[in-house]
């Protein structure tokens, strides 16, 4: 029998800003700039749901949340994780692992990728040990070098919720 299993694939970059927090992930991280943004500029959530949107061929961020929303105006991102991982059960899919990488060249993320699986296995209903965060840099190279912006890339893999019923 053929596999309905789904890839998906996310990306996004914000600039940072003076006088904004600075949230990944849903958690808040100690540094002196933020992302700027309609929401809390959270790219790490944001490339998460575009990944899951991508996989089921539901568009992009774009799509469902737009500027000027009063959902989406300063919303925590995490939360809007939340709606877009209940569409994915919708469509019949649950999420099998999620793999993720943070361009930065600052501030240092390993001190809080931890609380960022724990953060987004809790918004997607799915265990922490389904998600890996890791961190890097471009050594000084570019705008994600020179401290500028903030990128993250996401990729997941959703299987059929009606094989994983048949499994169990």
């Amino acid at each position: 029998m053929m596999s309905r299993d789904r890839i998906g694939q996310g990306i996004d970059v914000h600039p940072l800003v003076e006088n904004r927090p600075l949230v990944l992930g849903g958690v808040e991280i100690v540094f002196h700039l933020g992302l700027d943004g309609d929401t809390d500029g959270d790219v790490l959530s944001h490339a998460v749901m575009d990944a899951l949107l991508g996989a089921v061929a539901l568009g992009d961020l774009g799509t469902h949340f737009h500027q000027g929303q009063p959902d989406v105006d300063g919303a925590r991102s995490v939360r809007l994780l939340e709606r877009v991982s209940g569409w994915i059960a919708q469509e019949g899919y649950a999420i099998g692992n999620l793999d993720v990488t943070v361009v930065a060249q600052a501030p240092r993320l390993s001190p809080y990728t931890e609380a960022m699986r724990q953060t987004l296995a809790e918004a997607m209903a799915i265990q922490k040990s389904q998600i890996s965060i890791k961190a890097t840099t471009t050594d000084h190279l570019g705008m994600l070098g020179r401290s500028e912006g903030i990128m993250a890339l996401a990729t997941v893999l959703l299987h059929p919720l009606v094989e994983i019923l048949q499994d169990s």
